[in-house]
């Protein structure tokens, strides 16, 4: 409500400074109740949650760390969430995607009791591994072991980005900067 409440009264009322000024005050308040209907409304939603996350996580039987980002405690709630009923090899890929925010390929060894869980659509590591692990770790049956395998940038990938050795160094990357690089 961007309006003040005075727009909405006749306008005879607009010449009285007592009720423009009235009308101003309550437009402020107003204001503050639908924001504050609205960030109640989003803690509904897991994906826009803030302040309501500690209940997702105490429903999810998560502990709650504020000292990690939000986006992260979004993606174990989120992981948690995808990770009930029986684990498949869909609900695992599910899970691990919720974590990298990009593609995730699960291939399995049955003969050998392991998969592993490839990242595809993500560069590098991502920050919240841990977490991932952990998750894994509860879901997996306890017979199966599994690995990570991360995808880098390739020096092919690199190369057809054409770049002179002065433009790349322009960049001012890091070696760590460089294999997760995408332009």
């Amino acid at each position: 409500m961007e309006n003040s409440l005075l727009e909405h009264l006749p306008s005879d009322y607009h010449e009285f400074e007592e009720m423009v000024e009235l009308q101003n005050a309550l437009t402020k308040e107003v204001v503050a109740i639908i924001q504050a209907e609205r960030e109640a409304i989003d803690q509904r939603f897991i994906h826009k949650a803030t302040w309501g996350l500690d209940l997702w996580e105490q429903q999810y039987g998560i502990p709650t760390n504020r000292s990690k980002p939000l986006e992260q405690r979004r993606a174990v709630v989120m992981a948690k969430k995808r990770g009930t009923g029986t684990v498949t090899k869909e609900m695992l890929q599910n899970v691990a995607a919720a974590f990298s925010g990009g593609e995730v390929k699960i291939i399995e060894y049955a003969s050998e009791y392991r998969f592993v869980v490839h990242f595809v659509g993500t560069l590098g590591i991502p920050p919240n591994i841990e977490d991932l692990t952990a998750i894994i770790e509860e879901l997996k049956p306890a017979h199966l072991t599994f690995e990570y395998k991360y995808t880098y940038l390739t020096w092919d990938e690199l190369d057809s980005y054409n770049f002179t050795w002065d433009e790349l160094d322009q960049l001012n990357l890091t070696w760590d900067e460089l294999e997760v690089y995408r332009r």
